[in-house]
């Protein structure tokens, strides 16, 4: 006998994650929502996710996730330096939340990170209710809490987050 959960999770085969040149209308609606979200949960000069031009840069990879022709998530890695990345705009598509998305992402994200040498991977995420199982989510996945890091100033509408690769 199945769980409902069980049967919700992707299977490795049915998830697809590919390096995305932000192009498609399906992920600029996407990036449309999860913006959307980000102002609707903080205040406007705490939000510190990037618009579509913005992951566009040179020193951004921006991934997207799918199961079949279906878009799941995204996420980004940027390099602050050659040493340290920082994750940015993951985001998991209406629907598909609950079914290990986010955690295939960050997974994916971590080994880039780690096949580019990055001794340190970091994070900013906000702080409300609404940003707690995007805490959970990195604290399973190693990160700590820390201080402010790159460019951020301390923010109590942020949580600041790094792991050791």
């Amino acid at each position: 006998m199945s769980s409902d959960i069980g049967e919700r999770l992707p299977s490795p085969t049915a998830l697809r994650i590919v390096a995305d040149d932000l192009s498609g209308p399906e992920v600029a609606a996407l990036l449309t929502r999860h913006l959307a979200e980000m102002y609707d949960n903080s205040p406007e000069d705490s939000v510190h996710a990037l618009d579509l031009e913005a992951l566009r840069g040179r020193n951004v990879t921006f991934w997207t996730a799918w199961e079949d022709d279906e878009l799941a998530g995204c996420g980004a890695l940027k390099q602050l330096d050659p040493a340290h990345g920082e994750i940015k705009s993951m985001h998991t598509a209406a629907g598909h939340t609950g079914r290990g998305i986010a955690a295939a992402l960050l997974n994916h994200v971590i080994a880039e990170a780690r096949a580019r040498n990055y001794q340190r991977l970091s994070l900013e995420t906000g702080a409300s209710d609404y940003f707690a199982p995007a805490q959970r989510l990195y604290l399973r996945h190693g990160f700590e809490i820390c201080a402010p890091f790159a460019d951020y100033v301390e923010d109590p509408h942020s949580v600041f987050m790094t792991r050791t690769l």
